[in-house]
């Protein structure tokens, strides 16, 4: 199962609904394709293979991040599924949304008139029930860690990267979905195939705009980014609250995958025994986040920060 922390939700398990899910979707969106001869739906074809695909990576690189600390990798190796997911980014941007936009432009250009436009209805409304459920599934799982906040703001401040990923795919798909039965409509509706090729060329847009956001994320997180706000407040809270402490000066944080790093720089107070108290405070901290791997309590005299 994947890493479970305080405020996170079960990424393993919505990675491995949304596998599923784009699996039974792929294939039939490929029965559809070949018989319909349709762009937009040859799109959500590829568009799915490649969230299969990139799934696969998300679960290699959640299972590398549980390699244990060594001397090569000191803090462990959390940060692999920051990588994973940044190429998983890449591969929506270039294999959904670049081959749309090219198979787009190229019914533009060649025009054909769907066949068998029953096969990619029938289709579509089973692939939005199923990738529905997976949506429905992944943003469950995420409602764990947005603890109220929007799904938006949760996107930009959230890191857990697989889960932004997944969800991420997954509205892509849903709408691409929704965009893709709408447009096959119109054709069928007018006889035009131009709409057709529209639909799937907005669909390529969709794939890439999606990406880009996604891929802006992830890379904060590759860098090196802060545990989220929200979590750091509330470290911030305990730490300042123990009767141990006078004044808190400084705290940094370091998110690494699933776990992270925290160093404070705190006053104790006059009457408290440093070493002791120090290592209550450690204990207590890490009870209370247990996410923390890694956590370093400098005591600090405001003279010694001067200097």
């Amino acid at each position: 199962m994947g890493h479970v922390m305080s405020g996170h939700g079960d990424s393993t398990k919505a990675v491995l609904i949304a596998l599923g899910a784009n699996l039974a979707i792929a294939l039939a969106k490929g029965v559809a394709a070949w018989f319909t001869r349709s762009g937009a739906m040859l799109a959500e074809t590829v568009h799915s293979l490649a969230d299969c695909g990139n799934q696969l990576l998300l679960l290699v690189g959640m299972k590398q991040a549980k390699g244990p600390p060594s001397p090569d990798h000191p803090l462990g190796r959390g940060k692999e599924i920051y990588f994973w997911s940044f190429l998983v980014a890449v591969m929506l941007f270039t294999i959904g949304g670049m081959y749309s936009l090219y198979e787009g432009v190229h019914k533009l250009t060649h025009p054909e008139p769907l066949e068998k436009w029953g096969w990619a209805v029938a289709v579509l409304l089973f692939s939005i029930a199923m990738e529905g459920y997976s949506t429905h599934a992944c943003l469950k799982e995420a409602a764990t860690e947005r603890a109220g906040r929007s799904l938006w703001c949760w996107f930009r401040e959230s890191r857990s990267a697989e889960l932004i990923v997944v969800v991420g795919e997954n509205i892509a798909a849903l709408l691409g979905l929704g965009v893709a039965l709408l447009f096959i409509g119109l054709s069928i509706v007018t006889g035009n195939p131009l709409w057709d090729a529209i639909g799937t060329l907005l669909i390529g847009v969709l794939l890439v705009v999606v990406a880009v956001f996604v891929a802006i994320e992830v890379k904060a997180m590759l860098v090196g980014q802060s545990i989220d706000p929200r979590r750091q407040a509330e470290m911030m809270a305990f730490v300042g609250a123990r009767p141990e402490i006078d004044t808190v000066y400084n705290m940094i944080t370091l998110q690494l995958g699933t776990r992270s790093m925290v160093s404070v720089q705190a006053r104790l107070r006059h009457d408290v025994g440093s070493a002791a108290q120090i290592d209550a405070i450690e204990r207590d901290f890490r009870v209370a986040f247990p996410e923390v791997q890694w956590s370093f309590f400098e005591p600090e005299d405001k003279g010694d920060l001067e200097a």
